[in-house]
């Protein structure tokens, strides 16, 4: 059982938190680039890991994230002109580049150099693989760039979509990593799913087998958690997510999809950014799955124009649809994948006290999780870097496949290789 301080560990990510610390120790999703599509273009407040931003692109074209307010009076510099290579306050003038340096205080006399002893918090925001990043923990330790694959394959072959959420980072996160509640919360959404219905076999085997063994392992990055599911007196049909600290999961694809995932990144401790990205390592997107991730199909979804707010949210009970669910278009009566996932999450209210939890078997992936958090937070306490900041951790794919029930999992074909022909690693020690 996850005790209440434990909880709270788990769930704060504010500025001297433990595992607000752990996430600083991270390159994190921040914004897409279409939020600031040219130089000189208004500037966009964020929130992350409890702490108000202002991310902008100055007229050079270089990215910033700095604090949101002015440190003369206060003021959020969100209201500020973004001009001649800085950010200028609206109130008094003063002006800041993108390092957060002030660079004009423009009711002092330049020549005193006041405005060099003036400089906002502000963390790196680099744009790469579809996303603007940012890293928030000591300068020191900043790591390489994220190396997962769907972040290097060319444009055309990734799609990466934003929403908001109205809970804590671990409720959605927990979500994703339990794979079993598809068979009840998805069951009848998938068998509609024209993209899922290129891969029959697959979801034979998972209907074969409503009671599958989880068999979740430590990997270099976070975690393997491995389903394992009997197809026939002589097979194991095994799918197996990655998890990759602190925030990022891959799921097995179905034959002929693109692989997909999620990165989960705190807003505060009662809101979150899902990241939802759609990738192919060997081709582009055809036009069928171009104009699925568009609609908000699959783990995307349609969201109110202009916000990153999901069109189906708690405000109108996610669009439940009692009509659906009883006439069998819908299991629990909300449409939509990543809105179904949604309503459960954030059902749970912004905090789940996972004290009083009741956990079973299908739920050891989950409780590896909380476990490999906790350790690796407490590794940052002691000094020592986290696991999974070498890209080697990261180059690594979620995947399927049918095995003989005598064979160790680590001999499938897909267990060998990883993106770009980077060996996976530990793959040692996987259970038969």
């Amino acid at each position: 059982m996850t005790t209440a301080e434990q909880n709270a560990l788990l769930t704060q990510t504010g500025p001297g938190t433990p595992m607000g610390e752990l996430f600083r120790r991270y390159w994190i999703p921040a914004l897409l680039p279409q939020e600031l599509p040219e130089p000189d273009c208004p500037p966009v407040r964020i929130q992350l890991l409890s702490e108000r931003l202002l991310a902008f692109r100055d007229s050079q074209g270089r990215l910033g994230l700095i604090d949101e307010f002015c440190a003369h009076r206060g003021v959020s510099l969100w209201f500020g002109r973004n001009e001649e290579d800085g950010l200028r306050c609206p109130y008094h003038g003063w002006k800041y580049d993108v390092t957060g340096q002030c660079v004009d205080v423009p009711s002092e006399p330049q020549e005193r150099g006041y405005c060099k002893t003036i400089k906002l918090r502000a963390y790196p925001l680099v744009e790469h693989g579809g996303v603007l990043w940012t890293y928030m923990g000591p300068p020191d330790k900043q790591p390489p760039l994220p190396a997962y694959e769907w972040a290097t394959v060319p444009e055309g072959q990734r799609y990466v979509s934003k929403r908001q959420q109205d809970c804590n980072y671990l409720q959605l996160m927990e979500g994703g990593l339990d794979s079993f509640h598809s068979i009840f919360l998805h069951s009848m959404s998938a068998s509609a799913d024209p993209l899922l219905k290129r891969d029959p076999q697959s979801i034979a085997h998972i209907k074969e087998d409503p009671r599958p063994a989880f068999i979740p392992l430590e990997s270099p990055g976070g975690l393997y958690i491995a389903t394992r599911r009997n197809q026939s007196d002589s097979n194991y049909y095994w799918r197996v997510t990655q998890w990759l600290m602190p925030c990022t999961s891959l799921f097995p694809p179905y034959k002929g999809n693109p692989h997909g995932g999620h990165a989960w990144v705190p807003i505060d401790d009662e809101h979150a950014y899902t990241f939802s990205f759609d990738y192919h390592p060997d081709r582009p997107f055809n036009q069928e799955e171009m104009d699925a991730m568009l609609e908000g199909r699959g783990i995307h979804c349609k969201t109110i124009p202009g916000t990153f707010r999901p069109l189906a949210n708690k405000d109108n009970d996610y669009l439940m649809d009692r009509q659906a669910q009883k006439e069998g278009r819908s299991y629990c009566g909300v449409m939509g994948f990543g809105e179904q996932d949604a309503a459960v999450q954030e059902s749970m209210g912004p905090i789940e006290d996972r004290s009083k939890e009741h956990l079973v078997g299908t739920d050891k992936g989950i409780i590896m999780t909380r476990q490999r958090l906790l350790k690796a937070a407490k590794m940052v306490q002691e000094g020592v870097l986290p696991p999974g900041l070498d890209a080697a951790s990261q180059r690594v794919r979620a995947f399927s496949s049918v095995l003989p029930r005598d064979a160790a999992l680590h001999s499938a074909p897909e267990m060998q290789v990883s993106a770009e022909g980077v060996e996976q690693p530990a793959t040692q020690g996987l259970p038969t």
